[in-house]
């Protein structure tokens, strides 16, 4: 699963990350859950971790502690949701 989020910091311009599999182990660890979990509800920290471990990964810079970049933040949002390895339905007769 990626996420594609939107993070709008103060006095920036908003801009887009998107999550992978790194990020999410990186959040599991963090957060002692399961990233099936998420399917339950996402809360605004775990979004907020995630586009944290993002940015790092994009080479955006971000402050070294987590609670510093939540400081600057205005908001994050999920702007899309990719689900990876779809499966496609089976052609009938008719379609």
């Amino acid at each position: 699963m990626k996420l594609h989020l939107k993070v709008t910091e103060e006095g920036k311009d908003p801009y887009e990350v998107t999550t992978n599999l790194v990020t999410l182990v990186a959040w599991e660890r963090r957060f002692k859950r399961k990233a099936s979990d998420m399917a339950n509800g996402i809360g605004v920290e775990d979004l907020a971790f995630l586009a944290w471990e993002a940015c790092k990964q994009a080479k955006i810079t971000v402050p070294g502690e987590f609670d510093k970049f939540i400081a600057k933040l205005d908001s994050v949002e999920v702007s899309a949701e990719e689900i990876e390895n779809p499966t496609h339905a089976e052609l009938t007769e008719g379609s």
